[in-house]
């Protein structure tokens, strides 16, 4: 009898393993993108998701950069559709001559394909690979194409990267422009929700740098109307008014300073800005110092955000370092003897936007975080270095007052250091001794280790006792802990609790902190669930935002999550985090029991919880009740409970601290842990309902 050969066996003849030329699998049309996408996105989460509207967007934005069109539209419709609708030239519909197909679906179906590669179609434009609209059409379920060109109306349906049908004439319009409508693919991204805030933030970043450009925004996802299929523009469709959010501004750099300072104090009246074109490179730059110790820099290419800078970040911060120095030292500002004023110092309190627009630009990575063009640091350097020089010699008050504070902030970072230098020497010289408060735990495997900072010595007492003494290890703070936000190094270090809990961190702080030098793996911060609870955690957030940046960009802080209530019937005894939860558990797991209108225990006494009816209540007599008891504070309970609801990793729910957005965390710490009261008031006001209060 014949033997089957099997699956994963090797034909006859050929060695195990072998690698063969039938090994080879070549991807065709936008399989790679769905096969890969992160490569494309740089993820399927939801700043991915969000890159798709990013990369539609810019291609209208490209056309209005181009000269063409002044007006684009976004639109989140319902069923997760997004809608992007520029008034340009529209994309070319006619045949293409090497693909012999419409240059539409050339566009929309093949990596690499574009305007954006010569010709002089677009001179500056933020896409480089040519791969934006094609990726999202490759990652969608469906896209629609809708251009207005020529006098008439053409259409083009795909899914998943195919186009449906060939590119078909639907209609006459004196309209010119190009709408592109899509829905993400399920398959690819697990969760796709549309964060509003986030649309309008980028949005509005954007208009300041294409000026005389208006964009349009309409949240309707909730419309359950008719959207009518012809125009370029929704909002007039939709006959619902004014659009949700929308941006025109001329005064572009200038304003864009203005709006992410509106909630601070400047220090000169005069803000510097300079456009200007130097071998081929449009430079723009825009700054002005505020009375903060924080800097905020922005830099974009060809209006493209730069998270992570890149050339021409290097290239305005030499020219603004050695430009200050030069005026400093001429003038007489800085004393003899006096260090030079360094990078750290001449940013501090500053808030600047610097952009460029370069023909052949490069970036590191297709997310384009980072600038890689060589020719932008030289242009920015000799551009804004030569301009600067000019502005502090005509403005001499806002010299004056500029200089000052950045010799301030050069005094202020010689106490720092030495405070910092007297916390961690004396650290060496006690042989590293830990904080007496502190409670170490005997592992030495970082990654395996967890500390747990908490309010007060009576909680401290319950977790010491209840821990897991191995690998937790726990530091009790008392009372509240300074308010860094405009506090310096050196105040920051005269703390007590603030040193204890550098000293346990054993990475330093600041600008020495070394991360691979921190004793624990995780940081937990477990305060009470009231307002003074919350209050020291942000003060906590603020501490590490500022001075312990990389401690949150690696994920390693964490917020512990411990129970609102216990329930006990019998021997029953459950846990709930929340109101609801409360609920949910008394008709879950306790019989169906409903609350009645008995007042609630004090604090960390039991209350009792009968039915509502004269019946139920008689049956209750001869059947336990159920006790509540709402926790007030972590030092209420007693450590097995802490141990079972709030350390133990088996049971525990921890929140991991995140920074989705730099810049707004940035400004919403200067809002709320700032001097600026109105501001903090407003963001109050505004807010308000969103708050979950323990009265």
């Amino acid at each position: 009898m014949k033997r089957k050969q099997q699956k994963n066996e090797p034909k006859k003849g050929v060695k195990k393993n072998a690698y063969r030329a039938e090994d080879i699998t070549v991807l065709k049309g936008l399989e790679p993108v769905r096969r890969r996408p992160g490569m494309y996105i740089g993820t399927t989460g939801s700043e991915g998701l969000h890159h798709l509207v990013w990369e539609v967007f810019d291609n209208a934005r490209d056309e209005a950069m181009a000269g063409f069109g002044d007006h684009i539209e976004i639109v989140l419709l319902p069923d997760n559709k997004v809608r992007v609708a520029d008034n340009g030239r529209g994309i070319p519909v006619d045949i293409h001559k090497d693909a012999k197909t419409s240059a539409l679906e050339v566009i929309m179906t093949t990596l690499h394909a574009g305007g954006k590669f010569g010709g002089g179609v677009y001179k500056i434009s933020g896409g480089l690979h040519g791969v934006g609209v094609s990726v999202v059409n490759a990652l969608s379920v469906a896209t629609r194409a809708d251009v207005y060109r020529d006098g008439g109306r053409y259409v083009q349906e795909y899914v998943r990267g195919k186009a449906k049908q060939k590119v078909k004439k639907i209609g006459v319009s004196k309209a010119t422009g190009t709408v592109i409508t899509f829905e993400p693919d399920p398959e690819i991204f697990p969760e796709i929700a549309f964060d509003w805030e986030m649309i309008v933030e980028h949005m509005r970043q954007q208009a300041y740098l294409i000026r005389g450009v208006a964009v349009s925004l309409f949240d309707a996802r909730e419309y359950q109307g008719k959207i009518a299929a012809d125009g370029v523009f929704y909002f007039e469709e939709l006959n619902l008014g004014v659009p949700s959010a929308s941006f025109y501004f001329e005064g572009g750099l200038r304003s864009m300073v203005d709006f992410y300072n509106r909630a601070l104090k400047p220090v000169h009246k005069n803000a510097f800005y300079v456009e200007k074109e130097t071998e081929g490179v449009i430079v723009e730059v825009a700054f002005q110092y505020v009375d903060d110790i924080s800097s905020r820099e922005l830099a974009f290419a060809n209006n493209t955000y730069n998270s992570e800078g890149g050339t021409h970040l290097t290239g305005f911060r030499t020219a603004l370092t050695r430009t200050l120095n030069e005026y400093a030292k001429k003038n007489n500002l800085l004393k003899a003897g006096d260090d030079a004023l360094s990078g750290d110092d001449v940013r501090e309190g500053i808030t600047a936007v610097i952009s460029v627009k370069l023909p052949e630009i490069q970036f590191e990575g297709q997310t384009k975080a980072k600038l890689g063009s060589v020719e932008a640091r030289g242009a920015v350097e000799k551009v804004f270095g030569d301009a600067l020089a000019a502005f502090l010699e005509e403005h001499p008050d806002d010299a004056r007052v500029i200089i000052g504070k950045v010799v301030l902030a050069l005094k202020a970072r010689k106490a720092a250091k030495a405070a910092k230098d007297s916390v961690l020497r004396k650290g060496a010289l006690e042989g590293f001794t830990l904080p007496g408060k502190l409670a170490d735990c005997q592992s030495r495997d970082r990654e395996e280790t967890e500390i747990f900072i908490v309010e007060g010595d009576s909680a401290g007492g319950s977790a010491k006792t209840g821990r897991d003494r191995r690998t937790q290890a726990i530091l009790p703070l008392k009372g509240k802990i300074l308010n860094v936000e405009r506090a310096r190094l050196d105040k920051i270090l005269a703390f007590n609790e603030i040193k204890a809990l550098v000293i346990a961190l054993g990475a330093a702080i600041g600008d020495t902190f070394d991360i691979e030098k921190l004793r624990y793996g995780k940081i937990i911060i477990a305060t009470d669930a009231d307002v003074d609870g919350a209050h020291i955690r942000t003060l906590l957030l603020t501490l590490f935002y500022r001075y312990f940046k990389p401690l949150i960009e690696t994920g390693r802080v964490y917020i512990a999550t411990p129970p609102l209530y216990k329930l006990t019937k019998g021997k029953k005894t459950g846990y709930a985090y929340t109101e609801e939860e409360k609920m949910k558990l008394l008709e879950r797991e306790f019989g169906g029991i409903t609350e009645a209108p008995a007042a609630e225990g004090n604090e960390g006494e039991g209350s009792e919880i009968s039915t509502g009816s004269a019946h139920e209540e008689e049956a209750t007599k001869k059947t336990p009740r159920v006790a509540i008891q709402r926790y007030k504070g972590l030092g209420e309970m007693n450590p097995e409970e802490l141990w079972e609801t709030t350390m133990n990793p088996e049971t525990r729910l921890l929140r991991q601290v995140a920074i989705e957005d730099a810049r707004e965390a940035d400004r919403i710490f200067d809002v709320l842990m700032g001097t600026d009261v109105p501001s903090r008031k407003s963001f109050i006001q505004t807010h308000a309902k969103e708050a979950e209060l323990d009265i």
